[in-house]
């Protein structure tokens, strides 16, 4: 008899019961520990059911993997992108489970330079849907062109504060705002008595007025201020025959907006007038213009419509600004001149062409400071990079002024 037995009392029987040894507790080990998302993550498991299946995940990543006949299994799953500082990455194969954390370390971002406004005397400026607090829509535009824009144009109506947010914003940017100042309410259409031009002579305004030029005054810095653009046309209510508006209401009414402004101290204002480029129907410009002593610089807005509508055709830049800039040098000899407002339409010939004609005429026009692309996809598609060809053409054009 073993010694280590003892004998059964008698009626009883003896069962054994053969216990199983306990089991190891599985586990994971990670191959890096941490990282970026995107890492690739070698997973080493131990204590899985031999000789079975599992599911490896990370997040919204997962992968399959066989556990050999020791309980032994690796496999790789990469990282997702996740917002979390640490990332559980979970293996289970039948009722068991296990998991580690992996540490998310945020990669550097190393952002490119962005291009540098340029020197040269046409300088180039730009006009976006998300204006001057639309830095992605800037620096897009700076990098189609291969430079930063160093005039950037803005729109506000007659029920909008004085944009200083926007004036900082774009004076960070090393540029200076073409401020456009719409006496209208956006989308009211052109027949608007309430701001007729004679209303705006007769004072009933001028409280606002005084609240932009002392908010102006007070910012200090210079900036451009375009009021009532494009007013030899008929598209807007601040124009001669619509609106009520009569002979001579336009210059009365700018005159009045200049004075107002002025006598809060806003002398960082730089009058901007800004006819359309002249039309067949267009209205007169010498009826229009305010004279030297309210007017700072002259401006013109024209472009190029090609077949993109009913009416119009492909027409050359010195077709289209010649006259105009003609009349501006009549009207006002010796102010400076801009392009405030420009494009091309690609249907019915080549933009890029009109593109590289445009930049080379105006770069020759001594007294032309500045050209403002109207960056929008409006009534046609207007914007730098409407096709690959117009953006390369634009840049190379731009660059080739310098030379």
């Amino acid at each position: 008899m073993n010694p280590g037995l003892h004998p059964c009392p008698a009626g009883l029987s003896l069962t054994l019961v053969e216990v199983p040894a306990q089991a190891a507790s599985a586990s994971l080990s990670l191959s890096p520990t941490k990282g970026p998302p995107g890492t690739i993550v070698t997973v080493t498991g131990t204590g899985f059911p031999k000789k079975n299946a599992g599911t490896l995940s990370a997040g919204v990543n997962s992968a399959a993997f066989k556990v050999s006949a020791s309980g032994y299994f690796t496999a790789d799953v990469v990282i997702p992108p996740t917002s979390q500082p640490v990332l559980d990455i979970q293996a289970v194969s039948g009722t068991v489970k296990a998991s580690a954390a992996f540490t998310i370390v945020a990669t550097p971002v190393t952002q490119p330079s962005p291009p540098a406004s340029s020197s040269a005397p046409l300088r180039f400026g730009v006009g976006t849907p998300g204006g001057p607090l639309a830095s992605a829509e800037l620096d897009q535009a700076a990098s189609l062109a291969g430079e930063a824009p160093s005039v950037i144009l803005s729109y506000k109506d007659f029920n909008q504060a004085p944009p200083i947010a926007e004036l900082d914003a774009v004076r960070s940017r090393g540029a200076v705002t073409l401020l456009t100042w719409e006496p209208w309410a956006w989308g009211g259409g052109t027949e608007q008595p309430a701001y007729a031009l004679d209303r705006i002579t007769a004072g009933n305004f001028d409280p606002y007025l005084r609240q932009w030029g002392v908010a102006l005054a007070s910012w200090w810095h210079p900036v451009m201020l375009r009021f009532g653009h494009e007013m030899n046309g008929n598209w807007y209510p601040w124009s001669e025959g619509i609106n009520g508006n009569g002979p001579g209401d336009y210059v009365a009414a700018w005159r009045h907006v200049h004075d107002v402004v002025s006598a809060t101290g806003a002398s960082n204002i730089t009058w901007v007038w800004n006819p359309n480029v002249p039309y067949w129907g267009s209205t007169a410009l010498d009826g229009l213009y305010p004279g030297p002593a309210y007017v700072d610089a002259v401006a013109l807005d024209g472009y190029n419509w090609f077949t993109s509508a009913a009416w119009s055709s492909w027409i050359s830049p010195s077709e289209l600004f010649g006259p105009g800039l003609s009349e501006l040098r009549r009207l006002a000899p010796g102010k400076q001149v801009l392009v405030a407002e420009t494009s091309s339409a690609e249907q019915g010939g080549s933009k890029a062409d009109w593109n590289t004609a445009l930049i080379s005429y105006l770069a020759s026009q001594s007294d032309v400071t500045a050209v403002v692309w109207f960056d929008f996809n409006k009534e046609t598609d207007w914007r730098i990079d409407s096709s690959t060809a117009s953006a390369t053409a634009l840049a190379s054009a731009l660059a080739a002024r310098l030379k």
